[in-house]
């Protein structure tokens, strides 16, 4: 089973090819450029590296979201195009899980922090039991004293990651009780990688769907439908 995988959801763009549980390559790049300028050449490189032919893969894996609401809609367009031109079918993964599943292995729980501004972040809580990896909390955008008070009613240690933990790495401090550690450089953003080995799993479950239908989960409004709805209800009063 040959997977693509491709992350565009927050500041990193990563894009991955794995073959049964051979990482043939990965292309992870966390540097001021849009990913609408680095995702594609990105992909051509590997392709070239790899001698890939883009035929052989056997679907496309691609976090689906929360995230980056321009950052979505790139990887979206592109693993839609992509899954449309090789008649593959696309694997979308929740941006939260592919995160969380950097840490396998691990005995403590994970608690992958996306900043979504506005003070909040969009998070959720993972284990692994043994090889299963479980969701103790579904992916969510609340407050991040929400997700801390979750996690202190555990009573467990949990380890967390992401582009939020430097923005609220001081409330963490303050206010969480149970142990708690912040995952290393090399695993503590989106890695296609760990997309790519997550989507064996949900092949294998078969959670996949057809390019054509495959459409981003924002899992909240954007700042553009809010401000429309806002004014929309101040003409209604």
């Amino acid at each position: 089973m040959k997977i693509l995988a491709l992350d565009s959801s927050g500041l990193v763009a990563s894009v991955a090819v794995a073959e049964d549980d051979n990482l043939i390559a990965e292309y992870t790049v966390n540097y001021k450029k849009t990913h609408s300028q680095t995702l594609l050449p990105m992909l051509d490189e590997i392709a070239k590296m790899t001698e890939l032919d883009l035929n052989t893969i056997d679907a496309i894996a691609v976090a689906a979201g929360p995230g980056s609401f321009t950052g979505l809609r790139i990887g979206s367009a592109t693993a839609k195009g992509l899954g449309l031109a090789l008649k593959k079918p696309l694997i979308p993964i929740p941006t939260v899980e592919g995160l969380a599943y950097n840490l396998y292995g691990t005995k403590a729980l994970i608690c992958p922090l996306m900043d979504a501004r506005r003070n909040q972040v969009y998070t959720g809580i993972y284990e692994f039991l043994g090889d299963d990896f479980r969701k103790v909390e579904d992916q969510m955008a609340v407050p991040i004293e929400e997700i801390i008070r979750k996690l202190n009613e555990t009573g467990r240690e949990v380890i967390f990651l992401g582009d939020g933990v430097s923005v609220y790495k001081k409330v963490i401090e303050q206010q969480c009780s149970v142990p708690y550690s912040f995952a290393p450089a090399h695993v503590n953003k989106q890695r296609a990688g760990a997309l790519a080995a997550l989507a064996q799993q949900y092949f294998r479950e078969g959670k996949t769907e057809d390019a054509a239908d495959h459409k981003p989960d924002y899992l909240r409004l954007s700042q553009a439908e809010r401000e429309r709805m806002e004014k929309e209800k101040r003409q209604e009063a």
